[in-house]
């Protein structure tokens, strides 16, 4: 169906302007400055609202088949458009069966069917012992290969050895995917310890998993990554220490790319309340010092990109009653609020809406090898389209939430930036205040 969108601030080329977009069949067929009408173009008038490219997400645990009861496809990509996400890539655990084979991506890919508002990529895993069907695996179309080097939370998908990953990494050589990778490297700590005697306070979950996990992990994938030269990715970055040496090895050509969260931005250490496990997340939420840099190094194009790692859990995992943090699930549900979450903070250290955009859109287009079709107001590209109000303040209340559950450190918090409409295509997945059950989503696969 043919549909045009005008706006006074339509983001173009990294301008916000007046103008209206034509959409035919899907795509982007022309783009006029100012307003303009046209015969057989239904016209969406947004008045003084930011247009803009769709949101993508690449790090997303939506769980289902198995875990459903955790999170699905229908309550996340629900919840996703309404916070003005086009895009999400899901990841290979949580779910049950893990995606480490082809026969258990297809399972999972069976699973969205008739599910997904929005459209919808995956990641493999590597475990120690499927690195005979990870070949298998990445031919099956997965978007890239997810391992950690730490436990990580799921027994059917336990963390690789170095010796795994020398195994593996020829094999992604040769087929040139990516590599993504949870850095931490646990070694003996006083930390721990602390935690134990001390399981409802948040410094001592904070000091449990220290800093030089991070770096020492990181270390070692930057080794890695200049002996194999596989495109590699950190995922939720959270050490700002680590900023230096990935500096380091970019500036010596080393491909790689690094992502950082909106709660590591947002929260800081010593806000977080005691017993108060919807912040507990792995790595931790550092000190405001910390994230601090962590801002720097995002201003000054050091990190590639935020995106959620959404990761619910029930309330009885999180142990929300007892409020332990060495028992509760470490994840925190932020998908439909990344945005405002994201701006709200980068008002205070003058991001532009270009800026966001380019964060929370197009480098991670560019990063999925999607970007000649996504991440752009551009002729010919998916009318992906968020429409929504940067000077709007809200309040996250459990009311309007559409995960499956409604535990967020986010709840209750007032925030700036309203998603009022998200286009799929050109056909509206999300409006305020109006329900949507259309279910286009397709699934994304190399």
């Amino acid at each position: 169906m043919n549909k045009s969108i005008y706006s006074k601030r339509v983001l173009l080329n990294e301008e916000l302007l007046e103008a209206t977009i034509f959409i035919k069949n899907g795509k982007i067929y022309h783009i006029e400055n100012g307003f303009k009408e046209r015969e057989g173009y239904p016209l969406d008038n947004c008045g003084n609202d930011v247009v803009m490219p769709g949101l993508i997400d690449s790090h997303v645990h939506i769980n289902e088949p198995g875990r459903t009861e955790w999170e699905g496809f229908v309550t996340a990509t629900s919840a996703a458009a309404a916070g003005g996400i086009t895009t999400l890539v899901d990841m290979p655990l949580n779910s049950s069966p893990v995606s480490v084979s082809k026969d258990s991506l297809f399972t999972k890919i069976k699973s969205t069917e008739n599910k997904m508002k929005i459209d919808c990529g995956f990641w493999g895993g590597l475990i120690p012992n499927n690195i005979e069907k990870l070949e298998e695996l990445i031919n099956s179309g997965v978007l890239g290969i997810k391992a950690f080097l730490t436990h990580s939370g799921i027994d059917e998908f336990p963390n690789v050895t170095e010796k795994d990953l020398r195994e593996a990494m020829p094999i992604l050589k040769k087929h040139d995917i990516l590599l993504l990778v949870h850095c931490e490297l646990d070694s003996e700590h006083p930390g721990s310890k602390l935690l134990e005697e001390n399981p409802t306070n948040y410094l001592a979950y904070l000091s449990s998993r220290p800093k030089e996990w991070e770096d020492t992990a990181i270390a070692l994938m930057i080794q890695l990554c200049e002996e194999y030269r596989v495109r590699t990715h950190i995922v939720h970055l959270s050490s700002a220490n680590s900023l230096d040496q990935l500096n380091k090895a970019r500036q010596k050509g080393l491909p790689i790319t690094v992502e950082t969260c909106p709660h590591y931005l947002f929260f800081n250490a010593e806000e977080i309340p005691n017993a108060k496990t919807e912040y507990k997340c792995a790595p931790p939420i550092r000190e405001k010092a910390n994230n601090e840099q962590l801002w720097r190094a995002l201003n000054e194009g050091n990190i590639d990109f935020v995106v959620t790692d959404h990761s619910p859990a029930p309330p009885e995992l999180k142990e929300m009653d007892s409020g332990n943090f060495q028992k509760a699930w470490g994840g925190i549900a932020g998908l439909q609020f990344s945005l405002p979450v994201f701006w709200t903070k980068a008002k205070e250290y003058n991001f532009s809406i270009q800026k966001v955009s380019q964060l929370m859109s197009g480098n991670i287009a560019k990063f999925l090898e999607l970007d000649n079709r996504k991440g752009k107001i551009a002729i010919g590209f998916d009318a992906d389209i968020t429409v929504w109000k940067p000077e709007e303040k809200i309040k996250i209340q459990e009311k309007n939430i559409l995960h499956k559950h409604s535990i967020s450190p986010y709840l209750n918090k007032e925030l700036y930036g309203e998603v009022v409409k998200t286009y799929l295509r050109g056909e509206i997945v999300y409006q305020k205040n109006k329900t949507n059950e259309c279910f286009n989503g397709e699934t994304i696969l190399y």
